[in-house]
């Protein structure tokens, strides 16, 4: 019998799975499979590793170099990346639009890199805007938006994102009120604000793929507000309640329309909320340890068989 025929009948019997089947032919014939996920993954930290080298080469030797080259040469790479963009890019359009090549997104995402260090060293050596400098996050992120629906990229949305959210942070210590709960209504506040805009932006047919992204962001700021204040001895019941009721929207959105990451959202947030507050009232070692584990394994079990459900792998 050929291996090929035992891993079929392996998998008929239910010794193995759908994907391990093909995985483990996949080896056997010696075919090719694909390393587009990794090899993306190393490029966007090489980026990112780049742009980093470039920052801590600017901060210790400017001085030596002097403001103006620094913010020439700067501004000079910031001017090649968009320029390569623009000559490579197809027309804007408001569908999905897939990127001229593979070095083309790299080429964006190092130029939005760039921009960034520029701004920062801009503002701490000439201080232009002195006490409102969290204004230079809100012009990021105006660019970043501007880029990320130009050249349809969604990590270039999460860059305007989070440069959106840093601004929002800034704002409320401004007026003096970065304590936890206010914190907590600003992070609500602002993953409120992200998923509606992403909603009106779908319903608007203006690029309905970045959805997804918006509402990575929202979720994950959302859970975090709510989780965080299960912990609160006046409304930790409160924020517990709202928290079970988002992971029941979150979980029932996830397999109605088969996005495993926002049922394990719901999972994981759930769980850690309901465990804090279990993990209270029992207030002693041993059974908060049996309780961590027996649950534990069923979570991971329980979300390993959706998964397998969701994805459509046997």
């Amino acid at each position: 019998m050929k291996t090929t025929e035992r891993l079929e009948r392996w998998r008929d019997e239910g010794l193995i799975t759908g994907a391990q089947h093909d995985a483990l032919r996949m080896l056997v014939l010696n075919e090719r499979f694909s390393v587009f996920l990794e090899l993306n993954a190393l490029l966007y930290l090489g980026v990112i590793s780049l742009a980093g080298g470039l920052a801590w080469t600017v901060a210790a030797y400017s001085e030596r170099l002097g403001d103006s080259f620094v913010v020439i040469v700067l501004s000079g790479l910031f001017a090649l990346c968009l320029s390569y963009c623009f000559s490579r890019s197809h027309g804007y359009s408001t569908a999905e639009v897939e990127s001229p090549n593979l070095a083309f997104d790299y080429v964006l995402y190092a130029g939005c890199l760039i921009f960034s260090v520029d701004l920062g060293y801009i503002e701490n050596r000439f201080q232009l805007l002195q006490s409102a400098w969290d204004n230079y996050l809100l012009l990021g992120a105006a660019v970043f938006f501007v880029f990320a629906y130009r050249f349809d990229n969604r990590l270039v949305l999460s860059l305007g994102l989070s440069s959106l959210a840093g601004w929002f942070g800034l704002r409320f210590s401004r007026f003096g009120l970065l304590t936890e709960e206010s914190m907590r209504i600003y992070a609500l506040a602002y993953g409120t604000l992200v998923a509606g805009a992403g909603f009106w932006l779908s319903q608007q047919r203006i690029k309905r793929h970045f959805l997804d992204t918006f509402l990575h962001v929202a979720a994950n700021v959302v859970f975090v507000a709510l989780l965080t204040g299960v912990d609160s001895n006046a409304s930790g019941w409160v924020y517990l309640a709202g928290l079970l009721v988002l992971c029941a929207v979150a979980g029932r959105m996830g397999v109605t329309f088969r996005r495993f990451a926002f049922v394990a959202y719901a999972v994981v947030y759930g769980y850690s909320g309901i465990s804090y507050q279990v993990i209270s009232e029992l207030r002693d070692l041993v059974p908060s340890l049996a309780y961590l584990m027996i649950t534990g394994i069923i979570v991971v079990i329980w979300m390993a068989r959706l998964a397998r459900q969701l994805t459509g792998k046997a």
